[in-house]
């Protein structure tokens, strides 16, 4: 199994290119699936849930190319399977995805019942509404939701909570429907917006981009595009954190500040000397941070997926701090591995309460969850003596070759493996 070894070793300095965002490039993927042309992304991310989101595709009959530098062409014109198989699904959650375009463009699909990672339910039942607006017959049979549809047809869908991949299921579903569809509640975040960009440089109808309502009108056929994938912004603040506890001066390139707004601003409360171009954002650190709490709310609020790198900041800082989590109801698994290294937080339901400490001392930590594993690398890089963490495989679903570019800023990092 593979693990990472950290030792402290002081301030960061340097430059680090940001990858393509992992929730945008997901859905992106996935919309190959709504033509007959080939699709072109550039800035892909090489992680394990784009290679998965790959199989998938290849599975149901896809030709897929990559040349392994982050570029895709994805062609869709040889699909002979629309089943999603529970082999893959249960590896990540984003598998179901696939369900609104290959519904909307072959007429049927089934999906298995996602698995995916242990931070809560994440209930598929509002794709699911969504759809049955739209005319699509749905059951579900043996752990997988099959759905058929002659064409879908355009509805009014207020969502009763928002749901990101709901969002985007629902309005990569609407683009070849019959006539108009109205997302309404629908989410926010770059990463739907990115898609909304990508599909309409394919040839669909949409109004609002960007705003709580989307207004899709259904078009006959869609064809292939070339785009590239939004940069992460969930990496980012990961390296922004990681500067803010260890000090020093880093510049990230390939960034998009405008997506990360929230949390530029609370990492400059923190005491961080914050600066951003179109692409590039640097921050220069030279004091402990200040303790700041933080309450999750969907986007363009404090994202849920900053919260445990946070608290990792907090666990440090001068001072108490409290972080509400409202998005996921067990998103508190790295409180007690952060506590074994020293950290003073007590949890309860969804709040946590930090006690800023002078300093951590490293040991060997599990990683449950993608980012409570980043928080325990942040934690690490700051903590007195060595640390392991283990379980890796969850840093691997979202973070391209973290230990080599935490390593070119002078983090003392290596990935280990334990026979």
């Amino acid at each position: 199994m593979e693990k990472l070894k950290i030792r402290a070793n002081g301030a960061l300095n340097g430059e680090i290119t940001i990858s393509g965002a992992k929730n945008a490039a997901l859905p992106l993927l996935c919309a190959s699936l709504l033509t007959s042309e080939t699709l072109h992304l550039t800035n892909v991310p090489m992680l394990r849930d784009v290679k998965t989101t790959q199989k998938l595709l290849q599975g149901m009959g896809a030709r897929v190319l990559t040349d392994n530098i982050h570029e895709f062409e994805i062609n869709c014109n040889s699909i002979n399977n629309t089943c999603a198989p529970y082999d893959l699904v249960k590896t990540m959650r984003a598998s179901i995805l696939v369900l609104g375009p290959t519904l909307a463009h072959f007429g049927e699909a089934q999906v298995s019942l996602p698995g995916g990672c242990a931070i809560g339910s994440r209930p598929v039942d509002q794709h699911l509404k969504g759809l049955e607006a739209m005319g699509a017959e749905i059951s579900i049979e043996h752990g997988y939701v099959k759905a058929r549809a002659q064409r879908l047809q355009g509805a009014h869908i207020v969502m009763d909570m928002v749901t990101v991949t709901g969002t985007e299921n629902l309005l990569m579903a609407a683009t070849l429907a019959s006539g108009t569809t109205v997302l309404e509640n629908a989410a926010m975040e770059p990463e739907v917006t990115d898609l909304a960009n990508c599909l309409v440089k394919m040839g669909a109808n949409i109004q609002g981009i960007g705003t709580p309502t989307l207004t899709i009108q259904g078009v006959e056929k869609l064809h292939g595009c070339t785009h590239s994938v939004v940069p992460d912004r969930i990496e980012a603040g990961t390296f922004l954190c990681a500067v803010a506890m260890a000090g020093g001066k880093v510049v990230l390139k390939n960034a998009a500040p405008k997506t990360m707004q929230t949390v530029l601003e609370k990492l400059t409360e923190a005491g961080a000397i914050i600066e951003t171009g179109e692409n590039w954002i640097s921050i220069d650190m030279q004091q402990r941070p200040k303790a700041i709490d933080i309450r999750t709310l969907p986007y363009p609020a404090f994202p849920t997926d900053m919260q445990a790198q946070f608290m990792a900041m907090n666990a440090i800082a001068t001072g108490s701090s409290k972080v509400v989590e409202t998005i996921f109801e067990n998103r508190f698994m790295h409180v007690p591995e952060l506590n074994r290294m020293g950290a003073r937080i007590s949890a309860e339901g969804n709040t946590a309460i930090i006690q800023g400490v002078e300093e951590l001392s490293g040991t060997t930590v599990m990683a449950t969850d993608l980012r409570a594993s980043a928080c325990l690398v942040l934690a690490g890089l700051v903590a007195s003596g060595e640390t392991i963490v283990e379980r890796i495989y969850h840093l691997d679903r979202g973070y391209e070759n973290i230990e080599q570019k935490l390593g070119n800023v002078g983090a003392i990092i290596e990935r280990i493996n334990d026979h």
